[in-house]
């Protein structure tokens, strides 16, 4: 288990966390302090009032809650949003309802998951590339 430093930004600002632990989840719930009305077809910007400290070689991920989207068509437009290692600013969620009723989200509410993930640093290195059994095919290849 990683330890990451967290600054809440606001005093009503709750720590993310498993809501089964994190033997049974993976994702951990992100809430929201303060109350956003979102119309059909909208998209809004929602405070967790939250900023964290990522070791290099980590990024957390952002996604949709299962329930949201089931229930009331709320989704995250850039799923799976990315928090860099370098950002120190406040996290901040981005909602789209695709539902048809205006959706309210109220301060305390988990508005979406978030996952801290190893990433690996790449450097490109221009050449051939090797053959392989697939090789050019692309979309619809596997004959689906």
């Amino acid at each position: 288990m990683i330890k990451i430093r967290i600054r809440r930004l606001r005093d009503d600002a709750l720590v993310p966390r498993y809501a089964h632990g994190p033997l049974e989840d993976a994702g951990m719930d992100l809430h929201a302090v303060e109350s956003v009305v979102i119309e059909p077809g909208e998209r809004k910007l929602v405070s967790t009032g939250l900023a964290i400290e990522l070791p290099p070689g980590y990024e957390a991920q952002l996604r949709p809650r299962s329930g949201h989207a089931l229930k009331y068509g709320i989704t995250l437009p850039n799923s799976p949003a990315t928090i860099d290692p370098g950002y120190r600013g406040e996290i901040k969620v981005i909602l789209q309802n695709l539902g048809s009723d205006v959706f309210t989200v109220e301060p305390g509410e988990r508005i979406a998951q978030m996952i801290v993930a190893r990433y690996e640093a790449v450097e490109w290195e221009e050449g051939d590339l090797a053959d392989s059994e697939r090789g050019e095919g692309g979309f619809g290849s596997s004959g689906r």
